[in-house]
């Protein structure tokens, strides 16, 4: 499947040629992924923006964490889906599924993650991320000891903090300049 659109609306032009080490980047991605990811391809007109932008994703994504990579992908969808995030919602919808090995969790997380069905530790997560997402200045001590009850450790609580936040910021710009999602993720793992 080819993408029917540049990945945003605006006229940047990824850097050409690409650094050395940008492009054995994107020749990674497409080894491992079967597709250069178009957040790539927009932020790659500024090869310091896109190393910022693949540093603190990848760090805050697959670094180590006492949240596994599903539940963190758990958060990126939920989050997504509050602030309608198309490009967001379809490519981390797609790595739930992978993860999950479910097709219908990443659906569900999408449209209401309150009929999916999680476990108490999962449901605390994502109630927090949400409120996170709609109502940030809320947020008070007992929201972090229902955490702590739920079985995370403050670290934890930081990592969901910062994934939440994170996707938080990344919606907003891929709304703002219409990022279109790679065609690959609607059919992928399902």
């Amino acid at each position: 499947m080819t993408d029917r659109k540049p990945p945003t609306a605006l006229d940047l032009s990824m850097v050409d040629p690409l650094p050395e080490a940008t492009q054995k980047y994107f020749d990674i991605c497409t080894e491992k992924l079967g597709l250069i990811p178009n957040v790539l391809r927009a932020n790659a007109f500024d090869v310091d923006k896109l190393n910022a932008f693949t540093g603190i994703y990848n760090d805050l994504m697959l670094a180590h964490s006492g949240l596994s990579k599903l539940e963190r992908e758990m958060i990126a969808v939920v989050v997504s889906s509050i602030n309608r995030c198309f490009y967001c919602i379809v490519a981390h919808g797609a790595a739930v599924r992978q993860l999950s090995g479910d097709p219908m969790l990443g659906e569900m997380l999408a449209i209401n993650y309150r009929v999916a069905d999680l476990d108490a530790r999962q449901r605390a997560m994502l109630d927090f991320a949400a409120k996170m997402t709609t109502e940030s200045y809320t947020i008070e001590e007992d929201d972090r000891q229902a955490l702590r009850e739920a079985g995370f450790s403050d670290r934890d609580i930081w990592d969901i903090a910062n994934v939440a936040g994170f996707f938080n910021m990344t919606n907003r710009v891929a709304s703002a300049t219409a990022m279109w999602p790679n065609d690959e993720y609607h059919a992928q793992f399902r």
